[in-house]
């Protein structure tokens, strides 16, 4: 199974939230992951499936709201819900990890609460400090803050290690050995 990586953010993004969205997208592909997205062709949601594209990788999945909404380009497949809202848990029940770029949208905030509820790792990237501890006062164990997309990157590497160290400890402690 590829891992996948939820990119979410507002439509009406900030400069530096789109910046450090593409940045992420680029980083994401070149690791061979998959993008998430909510798939449309603006914001954080374009950004981030543009700079997955800008380096020539990754798969990049868009989970649209609505049959009305325009489809990024940069979107490999298009999941049309016709949910609205409600497709936000589709996001983040995919993912693996969730990164946030930018909270000022309601359904960005709706998502890392989500996530979180379903015990998902959330990284907010350039995030403010009242943000940061208002998610952490949710579960201070699944919310971390990045400085920057490269930060970001290295919190999931850092998440994969501890997620992998424990499936082969479940596997020792199964099986009484470690397998090859």
């Amino acid at each position: 199974m590829r891992f996948v990586v939820g990119v979410m953010g507002p439509a009406k993004a900030a400069k530096k939230d789109l910046d450090n969205a593409r940045i992420l997208g680029e980083f994401i592909a070149r690791r061979g992951w998959v993008v998430l997205t909510g798939g449309r062709d603006v914001g954080v949601m374009d950004a981030a499936c543009e700079g997955a594209k800008r380096v020539g990788g990754s798969l990049t999945i868009g989970v649209l709201p609505t049959a009305k909404d325009k489809v990024s380009r940069h979107v490999d497949v298009p999941i049309i819900t016709e949910m609205g809202s409600g497709r936000n848990n589709i996001n983040v029940l995919t993912s693996h990890v969730v990164v946030a770029c930018g909270l000022s949208g309601s359904g960005t905030v709706s998502e890392v609460a989500l996530a979180v509820k379903a015990g998902k790792p959330v990284i907010l990237v350039e995030a403010s400090a009242a943000d940061v501890a208002f998610f952490r006062k949710l579960d201070k164990r699944l919310v971390q803050a990045a400085s920057s997309p490269e930060e970001a990157i290295e919190l999931i590497m850092k998440l994969m290690d501890r997620r992998q160290r424990r499936v082969r400890h479940a596997e020792q402690d199964t099986c009484g050995y470690l397998p090859v």
